[in-house]
């Protein structure tokens, strides 16, 4: 049988409060994401010794630390095991792009290990440079092996098992909300943000968050109604509207006072999800008097999440 190494993309994370501010360092030394024409180390020691100390108390409240690097571990498992029952020689790798294991140590590992197919398949199921993009460059500068060996993966957003997954997880979290109310309830689609810059440049990444919302509300017949929005906005730059607390508000001045939050763009369950939706943005509901307002919770160990996954690989191969 052929060897074949499946390398799983994500961004990482800080694994404890003293990794926030090198985490941060490395993040912002992206030049997909922060291009800058000279200095881009000196930026990122600044900017991340800056807002570290925020960023640590954000991560005391979701417990020390992120969680994504388990979860990505554990779908990186539950993939390798089914795999394997197809194929004892396909070895499943995870690579973070701003924390350990680093992409350029994976790269040594499985260069060695002469495999005769290299599937790179990123934990974004939407393709932008500054998340799948910056992943493949990230291999690509520290990959010299043969490129032909090479399968790039770049989205898969509108995957039938990655859609059904999605909707299994708002159906867990409709059965939440009292049931008087239910047919009142508004799913809240929550993606994070990119500047409008990248949309112009021509980044998909907009185009294709939109049209996983149309195939999740297609799929579930439009049960509700539903509505999308954007988040994690970083600096003065125009970025993807309405913003999530916007929408939040606007929603209740509109009378609609039970919310659904699914976050869209993201397979596991981190900073973004734990903190922002989670807290933060709870925080806005309160205030305006929102009812009832439960976040959904990451696809983290789904299995028909690793089905998708499953899939995609063995179509490649």
């Amino acid at each position: 049988m052929r060897k074949v190494a499946v390398v799983l993309f994500n961004l990482g994370g800080p694994d404890s409060l003293e990794s926030v501010e090198p985490f941060l360092y490395n993040l912002f030394c992206d030049p997909d994401i922060f291009k800058l024409p000279f200095g881009q180390k000196l930026f990122a020691k600044l900017i991340s010794n800056r807002r570290a100390p925020k960023v640590i108390e954000e991560y005391k409240l979701i417990g020390g630390k992120s969680p994504i690097n388990e979860w990505t571990e554990i779908q990186s498992n539950i993939l390798e095991k089914e795999l394997r029952k197809l194929n004892p020689s396909i070895d499943v790798f995870t690579a973070m792009r701003y924390w350990t294991p680093l992409t350029k140590d994976v790269v040594k590992k499985v260069a060695s290990a002469n495999y005769d197919k290299i599937i790179l398949l990123p934990l974004y199921p939407h393709y932008s440079i500054t998340t799948t993009g910056s992943s493949f460059n990230e291999w690509n500068r520290h990959y010299t092996g043969e490129q032909s060996k090479i399968v790039y993966v770049k989205n898969y957003h509108v995957n039938e098992k990655y859609i059904a997954a999605v909707n299994q997880r708002i159906d867990e979290t409709l059965q939440g909300f009292p049931g008087e109310v239910l047919n009142q309830v508004q799913l809240v689609f929550s993606a994070h943000g990119t500047p409008i810059s990248l949309v112009k440049k021509g980044d998909p990444y907009s185009i294709q968050i939109k049209e996983t919302v149309d195939a999740i509300m297609k799929a579930r017949n439009y049960s509700h109604k539903h509505h999308l929005c954007f988040q994690s906005k970083v600096g003065p730059m125009k970025w993807l509207e309405p913003a999530t607390d916007v929408m939040i508000e606007e929603l209740s001045k509109n009378g609609h006072k039970h919310l659904l939050i699914i976050p869209i763009s993201f397979v596991s369950d981190h900073i973004e999800t734990l903190f922002e939706l989670n807290i933060e943005y709870r925080h806005v509901a309160d205030e305006c008097g929102i009812e009832n307002y439960l976040v959904m919770k990451g696809l983290n160990d789904s299995q028909l999440f690793v089905e998708a996954l499953k899939d995609l690989v063995i179509n490649e191969i």
